[in-house]
């Protein structure tokens, strides 16, 4: 089992590493293989809807959503964690998303997605909400906890004194090893759900 977890926060070492790490942890004890990489800091620009990736397998912009793509291909499951802006996600997270699941044309059905949110005080379920729509959209089961994906800490290192916080990342990665190994049994026993042709519309017709 292999995870890709993805820290959206500009902030070295702060409250949404230190969510993350309590989840590595736990990965660890379960035998998962868990990769954290940092993306709030990086300089990601959104899509432009260019149509490059459908014709060539990539994004058009060679940054870290190139060099995301193969781990999150090869990976059972991903986590995506951020810190909460306006109710929102980081907005660096958010164009990274954007672009590593618009742009890989791979069959995500049945990884698993979690989603973190990290704030000093209100819209954490906001934020939840919003990095869950990328798992909906692409047939990823959504790995849930014992409450909201939430965790609070305003000041570098406050998040360790959250100490139900805490409890809910450890719950959810346990949850999450469990889904992604029995999503595998599954799969071998009885493969993916049958997919249809895809059809596509728009209000007007």
């Amino acid at each position: 089992m292999k995870v890709l977890m993805l820290n959206g926060s500009p902030r070295v070492d702060g409250n949404t590493a230190i969510a993350l790490d309590e989840m590595k942890r736990v990965f660890d004890k379960e035998g998962v293989d868990a990769e954290i990489v940092s993306v709030g800091k990086e300089a990601i620009r959104g899509c432009v809807a260019c149509g490059y990736c459908f014709q060539n397998g990539t994004c058009v912009f060679d940054d870290v959503v190139n060099r995301l793509a193969p781990k999150f291909e090869e990976c059972d499951g991903l986590v995506v964690a951020s810190p909460v802006y306006y109710a929102s996600a980081n907005a660096t997270l958010i164009a990274c998303l954007d672009r590593l699941f618009y742009s890989t044309g791979f069959d995500k059905t049945m990884k698993v997605g979690a989603s973190v949110a990290v704030a000093r005080r209100g819209g954490c379920s906001a934020t939840y909400d919003e990095l869950n729509k990328y798992f909906g959209i692409s047939g990823m089961p959504i790995a849930t906890s014992q409450y909201w994906n939430s965790v609070h800490g305003r000041e570098k290192g406050e998040a360790v004194q959250d100490e139900e916080g805490l409890q809910t990342v450890r719950a959810l990665a346990r949850n999450m090893t469990f889904l992604m190994k029995s999503i595998a049994l599954g799969k071998e026993k009885f493969g993916l759900p049958e997919k249809e042709p895809r059809v596509s519309t728009h209000f007007i017709r």
